[in-house]
């Protein structure tokens, strides 16, 4: 994606790179990892999947009561299952997203007092109810109260009210739940008039939150949080309120959602200031606010958090080449002496940028260390990402006073690195393997019938995000087209990978070709809107030198943003999970006495040891997994478990997107879990639409999007509506069940900016077995069709396979595939 760089050492292609500086020394307490929350990041129970939720380790989100009118899901009862199973730590209520409105309805306190009830008695009778935190008012520095008038007689008035309904609010609902923990006040963003007020006032009756919120929200918060920081904290100690804990959340602008380098410059304030902080709710809700593709595949900034998940020990001292300034190079470290780990995160500025770091204990390190340096790209906020490439591996010495330099050169401003350093030992890591890759934007090449917008600057933070800010639109006539003129310096296969947009409410095409030779058609799916920045991925095959790729209109209008060219070195593609990287449980220890291979070490499993690696599978299908392990491992996936030998290839199968594969042993040393392949479909089962009994009102429509020119309609909304499929298996086991699906529910609650998407479930019962419930996200349009994994057991022979929902309607179905986990 979007270029690479250089191996460490080579020469710099600029003359003074910039200098981030990290103290090792200067530690700033335990990671917190606060910075990762979400707000309606969270639409159902499985949107988004728990493959891509539990990596995250995600400290809190905030979501609407149970019930609400503000949005047809996202309800905080409904969610937490998902959120709790996957490692969740709590969720904020926001109360008034019970009314519909936007701004809310002010029907006045006397109206919302019984809500609030309601809330509270739901809320404080789960089980888990101690993991819920209650925000009674969102925004009212603008909504019902007006607190931000700068009339000062008319500001007191007003703000005499709020503090009223706030303390009856706050006794309400401690009424109901004496151990209820509460937040606010929850500005639109900081104002120390209110805040020194509302602080005044709530520790004299007695109604101090228990947490403080506000917002961020403006692209002049990554100047100004600082000062607004140390400005709260200074009016606590001055009232002798003990600091409170802090949640921003509401954050960022929607040019920085997705974009795992304006990520990184968020995210290292906040965790710097030891603050929680939800990121904000601009579009639709279950996709982590703009981090995961469809329901369970990773895109750039998805990448990014589970780097910053894989934080530990604690967060260090970074000096970078400009503290608060917007749009700059920021970062932050993690020091963990027991793992004898350091890891950088940094991200927000193109160019090239030396990282010294400082205080390399030589009793943790040793003489030298390995330094690994990755890249997370911006792929979109709905375009899939690989596992992130590594750049270089690199054994450096340490210097004399006691530090370590990593050049990073033509890094990318969109794009955020980790660096990753673990002692040298012996040997020697395997070079990197970076193939050669281009990027060519579409507002720089030849365009006929098209406009050139601007999206998502400084001066517009809440437009969408870009590359180079810039995308290609207006391509709506039938001479439309976009001709990019590109340079390959070899013979062969490339991977061409388009950002788009496509918001025609069905498939879009365009016609690609090459030196205007006969032309192909690219298939694009939908998107949320023209800029929702989705990736198609193709391949070409082009002849060394320069050429001239054509993209021209073919059905509908496309929105094209950048290409990227990157040369194809391998059949399959691969990559290698470095275990000393991975999520554990247990006591596993780290050796570092040999460098080789990924470079980062071995972990030990032992008997109660466990490792959970995260490997991408850009489809549905067989891959190659191979452990590189001194024993047997055991590897466990979808609930299928196999006994893995050192060395020894297995065939196992991936769902497209993210795949936790746990790693246990009795005594083994482990380096890392290699997978490759493209997602072979030989040896699995497929069933068309046309191949099920039908009955109860369900029945086959046709449709030209269909792969077989037809698809399950009106299945469901009464218990005898269902669509039965007889599957064949070879043997019995544990199979993954994948559903191509669609469906475009929708809710329009008037937002100006939220797009109300809805889920639909089915009920899917294998043989005579219980029926297990399955969400599935909106597919953006009707003709477009998805994919969702559902582990099954199938018995040899005969099976039955039903869907159904006797209570709502389930989504239309076009086929299903079976594959046996093991291979």
């Amino acid at each position: 994606m979007a270029g690479t760089l250089p191996a460490a050492g080579t020469a710099t292609a600029a003359a003074d790179p910039q200098r981030v500086a990290v103290d090792l020394a200067a530690s700033e307490g335990p990671v917190m990892h606060g910075a990762n929350g979400t707000l309606y990041g969270l639409s159902d129970d499985g949107v988004p999947s728990d493959a891509v939720l539990a990596p995250l380790k995600i400290t809190s989100v905030s979501q609407k009561p149970e019930g609400g009118a503000q949005h047809p899901n996202g309800d905080a009862l409904t969610v937490s299952k998902s959120f709790f199973r996957n490692g969740g730590g709590e969720i904020l209520v926001m109360m008034q997203d019970i009314y519909s409105k936007w701004p809310y309805e002010d029907l006045g306190i006397d109206d919302y007092l019984p809500k609030v009830d309601k809330i509270v008695e739901e809320v404080s009778a789960d089980p888990n109810s101690e993991r819920f935190v209650y925000i009674p008012f969102n925004e009212p520095d603008q909504i019902w109260y007006n607190l931000g008038t700068s009339n000062q007689a008319q500001y007191e008035v007003n703000r005499d009210r709020f503090f009223k309904d706030w303390k009856t609010v706050y006794q309400r609902i401690r009424a109901i739940d004496p151990d209820a923990r509460i937040a606010g006040p929850n500005e639109s963003g900081y104002h120390t008039r209110l805040l020194t007020d509302f602080l005044t006032f709530a520790k004299r009756e007695n109604v101090l939150p228990q947490i403080m919120t506000w917002h961020e929200l403006d692209s002049s918060s990554l100047r100004n949080f600082q000062g607004n920081y140390d400005s709260y904290r200074a009016i606590e100690k001055n009232l002798g309120i003990a600091p409170l804990k802090i949640n921003i959340d509401e954050y960022a602008n929607r040019r920085d959602l997705s974009v795992p380098g304006q990520l990184a410059q968020w995210v290292s304030m906040f965790e710097r200031n030891k603050v929680y902080a939800n990121q904000a709710y601009w579009d639709a809700a279950g996709n982590l606010d703009g981090n995961v593709v469809r329901s369970n595949i990773p895109n750039g900034g998805w990448w990014f958090f589970r780097w910053y998940a894989g934080l530990t020990g604690n967060t260090v001292k970074v000096t970078p080449p400009q503290a608060n300034t917007i749009d700059t190079l920021q970062g932050l470290a993690s020091y963990d002496k027991k793992r004898r780990q350091a890891q950088v995160l940094l991200g927000g500025s193109a160019g090239d940028s030396d990282v010294v770091v400082q205080n390399v204990s030589r009793s943790v390190f040793g003489r030298t260390v390995t330094a690994t340096v990755a890249e997370s790209a911006w792929s979109g906020y709905e375009g899939q990402h690989a596992a992130p490439r590594v750049l270089t591996r690199t054994k450096v010495k340490v210097a004399a006073d006691g530090s370590v330099t990593v050049p990073l050169r033509g890094m990318h401003k969109m794009s955020a690195y980790r660096i990753a350093l673990t002692p040298g030992g012996s040997g020697t890591p395997s070079t990197a393997s970076v193939p050669w890759s281009a990027s060519y934007e579409a507002e720089d090449a030849a365009i006929t019938d098209g406009k050139v917008y601007t999206q998502g600057t400084v001066s517009n933070a809440n437009g969408y995000a870009a590359s180079g800010t810039k995308d290609v639109g207006s391509l709506n006539t039938a001479s439309s087209k976009v001709d990019f003129t590109v340079d390959v310096p070899a013979a062969g296969t490339y991977d061409l990978a388009i950002l788009y947009g496509n918001q025609s409410g069905t498939p879009a095409t365009q016609k690609l070709s090459i030196d205007g030779e006969d032309p192909v058609t690219v298939s694009y799916p939908s998107t949320e809107n023209w800029t929702y920045r989705a990736k198609k991925d193709v391949t070409v095959e082009l002849p060394a030198g320069q050429h001239v790729l054509t993209l021209a209109k073919g059905d509908a209008e496309v929105t094209l943003d950048r290409i990227d060219l990157t040369a194809r070195t391998a059949a399959a593609p691969s990559a290698s999970y470095e275990a000393t990287l991975a999520d554990i449980s247990g006591k596993p220890s780290y050796d570092y006495s040999s460098s080789a291979g990924v470079g980062t070490g071995a972990l030990v499993l032992r008997s109660g040891d466990k490792a959970v690696f995260d490997a991408y599978a850009p489809h549905d299908g067989y891959y190659t997994v191979v452990s590189r392990a001194s024993e047997a491992v055991k590897l466990e996936l979808h609930g299928e478990k196999v006994t893995a030998a050192p060395g020894r290839a297995l065939r196992l199968y991936l769902v497209a997107g993210n795949n936790r594969i746990a790693m246990t042993a009795k005594g083994a040393s482990v380096r890392s879990l290699d997978v490759s392949g493209a997602g072979s479909t030989s040896g699995t089962l497929s069933y068309e639409g046309v191949s099920a009994t039908l009955a109860g009102g369900a029945k086959l429509v046709d449709s030209a999007h269909a792969s077989a020119g037809s698809y399950i309609g009106w299945l469901g909304n009464s218990a005898s509506s269902t669509a039965e499929f007889t599957v064949d298996a070879a043997k019995s086991g544990r199979y993954m069940l994948v559903v191509h699906y669609a469906h475009n529910d929708r809710r329009d609650n008037g937002h100006s900016y939220n797009t109300d998407i809805m889920s639909r479930t089915a009920d899917i019962t294998v043989g005579t077995g219980a029926p297990k419930k399955v969400t599935f996200k909106n597919t953006w349009s009707w003709d477009d069709y998805w994919t969702v994994g559902v582990p099954v057991d199938l018995k040899k022979g005969s099976n039955k396979v039903t869907f159904g929902n006797a209570s709502a309607w389930a989504p239309n179905i076009d086929r299903i595939e079976l594959g046996r986990v093991i291979g």
